[in-house]
């Protein structure tokens, strides 16, 4: 909860200070007038809390994603552990998957790739995900 509190702050102060313009009902980028890349953070929690194993198999999977179309970078790892309160360390894999537009994010989204994972290792594996999906 105290995460996407923050994140929500966040991202209400990088709006709000004119980072961002809205033209044509969505966010562009203003130089070269063309859509902003989307960033989709994945945050999974496992079934079965700090299995290295199953941690080392969805973040290997992950990896794979790179080969789909439209695709621009991916990270994944696990969570640093903090004492700071603001920082939420309760999840056991996150995922950054950078697309190019948002056609993009539904392209990967429904490609088979990231659905054969979805359905032989994220289902299997993970108790709860939380989404966050970003332009800039």
């Amino acid at each position: 909860m105290r995460f996407s509190f923050s994140l929500l702050v966040f991202l209400s102060a990088i709006f709000l200070s004119g980072c961002f313009s809205l033209k044509s009902g969505f966010l562009l980028n203003e130089e070269k007038g063309e859509a902003r890349r989307i960033h989709h953070f994945v945050l999974c929690w496992l079934k079965e809390p700090g299995n290295l194993d199953h941690q080392k198999q969805i973040i290997e999977v992950s990896k794979t994603f790179s080969g789909i179309p439209g695709v621009l970078e991916v990270q994944v790892g696990t969570a640093v552990p903090s004492a700071r309160d603001i920082v939420d360390d309760s999840f056991d894999v996150g995922i950054l998957i950078v697309v190019k537009d948002i056609d993009a994010l539904s392209s990967y989204l429904e490609h088979p790739l990231h659905q054969k994972a979805k359905k032989e290792i994220l289902i299997p594996l993970v108790d709860k995900i939380l989404v966050y999906d970003l332009e800039n």
